[in-house]
């Protein structure tokens, strides 16, 4: 039986990527019963007559997936947020980041629109650059006007599935076009009264770019813990999880504990204080979430 990628989800159709052709595949009532939701980025087994006329038949064993969007197998998550319009955030960028990490992604960061910024907020831009570089993530500066960092991008994007995430407005969809033109992707005017973008992605889909697949998302719906718990929000800040290591008691949650060496680290600016505060804001929203049952 064939075998192949689902790159594109839409209308209860699968479109599965098989050397080189695009079969248009339905899912078989099994995966229904099995309560089995096939992906966009899944690798599957199918059967077709024609290319507008197959089944899936098998999902394979998944890497990792992702609810909001619904993509699975992913490589890495290049992380997009401008330096202006709207303004760069370490809290949303954290939030995002803790999020990638708790999901065995590898993030790069990529920082847009340099060309509007002015020579303090590019500054600032290349501050937190290096900081983030620091605690072990990529960082590219980039601009779909002048394409700063364009080239620097594309090899991160070789042979990788990658999902584009970041707050609408952000110019995702640009930074895509500017790497393969012919996409022609809808991008919108940032709002003024609103301060931000106007969805413009619709479904998921992986589009080949810059010989790996990437897919340009509706974003992450949702950016909340819900599936962390208090003492798994260490791990998803790498330098608190390194620098923990020499905290007196296993299992510090780096709050009031005595000898903690993170708390420590942050005095001593080994350990940038946005940082920590959003550990601790991101701590105290987990240990508020409603129980479920």
């Amino acid at each position: 039986m064939p075998k192949g990628k689902i790159i594109k989800a839409l209308s209860g159709f699968y479109y599965v990527l098989s050397e080189g052709q695009l079969i248009q595949c339905r899912g078989r009532g099994v995966f229904r019963k099995n309560k089995i939701t096939p992906l966009v980025g899944d690798e599957v087994v199918f059967q077709a007559e024609n290319e507008t006329d197959g089944y899936l038949l098998e999902v394979s064993e998944r890497k990792n997936e992702l609810v909001r969007p619904p993509i699975a197998n992913v490589d890495q998550a290049i992380l997009v947020f401008s330096s202006v319009e709207p303004e760069f955030s370490t809290a949303l960028l954290d939030r995002f980041l803790v999020l990638i990490e708790y999901n065995r992604i590898d993030p790069v960061i990529c920082i847009t629109k340099m060309d509007l910024a002015s020579s303090h907020e590019a500054e600032k831009m290349k501050e937190f650059a290096a900081q983030y570089e620091a605690i072990g993530y990529p960082v590219i500066l980039t601009s779909s006007e002048t394409e700063l960092g364009i080239e620097q991008l594309l090899p991160y994007v070789k042979d990788k599935i990658s999902v584009f995430a970041g707050q609408s407005g952000v110019g995702k969809s640009s930074l895509l076009n500017v790497i393969r033109p012919d996409l022609e992707l809808k991008t919108n005017e940032i709002s003024s009264h609103l301060g931000r973008g106007k969805h413009t992605t619709r479904h998921v889909e992986l589009i080949s770019i810059g010989d790996g697949l990437i897919a340009d998302t509706p974003g992450f719906s949702s950016l909340e813990f819900m599936e962390i718990e208090a003492e798994e929000l260490n791990y998803c800040f790498p330098e608190i999880e390194k620098t923990s290591e020499n905290c007196k008691f296993r299992g510090c949650l780096h709050l009031s504990e005595p000898k903690c060496a993170v708390k420590e680290a942050v005095e001593n600016n080994e350990i940038p204080l946005y940082r920590y505060e959003h550990y601790k804001d991101f701590l105290q929203e987990i240990r508020d979430r409603k129980p479920r049952y």
